[in-house]
């Protein structure tokens, strides 16, 4: 008997102390989340109500005038950051609480979505333990778990003296450009901010995002000789672009495989006549069955994990593009876009935090979510200069699409991890080195 007590005092004794209980403070943000819930379920429909389709750029404002109240009343102090005029963006809300407490944090998110006022469906729709409608999950529902975290501390008295920067983007769904006008006020409260957390919606109550790929697209081009169908594979005439870029796509499908890659064409239109519209994203072509092209467009998308990958990948396709068939010719452009988050120690530290948080909450572990499974986001404009972990948002699903949704039974668990995240980094002191 002895010697089991002794096993079970051995046991008790390694686990941290910190993860055996809350701390009253904690206990006290866990209380004020259960009593808002209906709140954070109302100013939730509030905002997926009001339309902010990216172009939208009254909706966009009116959703992120809907947070700047909020957070104005909680002693943030506000501005909205317009962008020029040409670049036809609504512009960020920036909010900002001035302290030298712990780390200094920079909280992302975007009040933005896919979906315009001619294509939103119905609006805010709640059936049981879900709700449905255009941001549910992606991502308003991760800007209220964020904004009600904040509102859980403020309440528990536990926001004094912290620096805390919350960020809105209004155009994440599509990045103006240029990108160091859109995102130059991001680096800017990055380089003054510890670390980063982004609210995009949560891949799993399991899981948090330290990496994430990126984004680029690509424009191939390709040239034949016009001929009669019946000189086709003839030294004059060769193989004609249709065949070409069959080629070209081919070998990309067969040699540049990589388990965090893709590299997706898009739209493709050839013929003797191929005309692109001034979006980028449409073409039309014509041509006849006797005839052998001479054009061929292809634009598509690249999707990498690090910025090595990319220009790795970048090279192997140009060489593929350079090794024409007879008669035809053949260039493509890259055009960046989203910058990948690669895995770091420093982003592995945060979820450390983040995952004896929801231990502590009884909540389970936190794993590291499979990068290749995850696309470009607004955390990889910053989190090559600091620490960063994403993923701390709404759970859902069928994000841009109309069965968009969230699960409204998870929102209290994620506002409470949320919170303890933000309430524990804020009382960590910086190591000094």
């Amino acid at each position: 008997m002895k010697s089991i007590i002794s096993v079970f005092i051995t046991l008790l004794l390694s686990v941290p102390l910190h993860a055996q209980k809350l701390s009253k403070a904690e206990k006290k943000v866990i209380a004020v989340v259960d009593q808002q819930t209906n709140e954070a379920i109302s100013f939730l429909e509030k905002i997926v109500n009001i339309n902010s389709g990216t172009n939208n750029l009254e909706g966009v404002r009116e959703v992120g005038m809907a947070f700047k109240q909020e957070l104005d009343a909680m002693g943030f102090e506000s501005k909205w950051i317009d962008m020029p005029v040409e670049m036809k963006r609504a512009g960020h809300l920036e909010s900002e609480r001035k302290g030298v407490k712990g780390k200094k944090l920079l909280l992302l998110g975007h009040i933005d979505t896919v979906f315009e006022p001619q294509g939103e469906g119905t609006g805010f729709v709640r059936k049981d333990s879900l709700a449905y409608g255009p941001g549910t999950s992606d991502m308003k529902g991760g800007d209220m778990v964020m904004l009600f975290a904040l509102k859980a501390l403020y309440t528990a008295g536990l926001l004094n003296n912290s620096q805390i920067i919350v960020l809105l983007t209004g155009d994440e769904e599509a990045a103006g450009k240029p990108i160091s006008i859109s995102r130059g006020d991001m680096v800017a409260a990055a380089n003054r901010s510890d670390i980063a957390l982004s609210f995009e919606g949560s891949t799993g109550f399991d899981f948090a995002t330290v990496a994430r790929r990126g984004s680029s697209s690509w424009r191939l081009t390709v040239t034949g000789k016009q001929a009669h169908s019946s000189r086709i594979f003839t030294e004059p005439v060769g193989a004609g672009a249709i065949y070409e870029s069959a080629r070209i796509l081919h070998r990309f499908y067969n040699e540049l495989r990589d388990p965090s890659l893709t590299y997706s064409p898009g739209m493709i239109a050839g013929g003797t006549t191929v005309v692109k519209n001034e979006n980028g994203y449409e073409a039309t072509a014509s041509g006849k069955q006797n005839i052998v092209p001479n054009t061929v467009i292809v634009n598509g998308d690249l999707r990498f994990l690090s910025e090595e990958q990319k220009e790795m990948t970048r090279e192997k396709m140009r060489a593929i593009v350079k090794d024409n068939l007879p008669g035809t010719s053949a260039e493509i452009e890259f055009i960046d876009s989203y910058p990948s988050m690669s895995p770091k120690q420093g982003n592995m530290d945060v979820l450390k935090v983040y995952d004896q948080v929801s231990r502590d909450l009884g909540m389970g572990e936190v794993k590291p979510y499979d990068p290749g499974k995850r696309g470009g986001g607004d955390i990889a404009f910053i989190a090559d200069r600091i620490p960063a972990l994403d993923g701390l948002g709404a759970m859902g699903g069928g994000a841009h699409a109309p069965e968009e949704f969230v699960n409204l039974n998870t929102l209290d668990e994620q506002i409470k991890r949320a919170a303890l995240l933000i309430y524990r980094l804020t009382q960590e002191e910086i190591k000094k080195k």
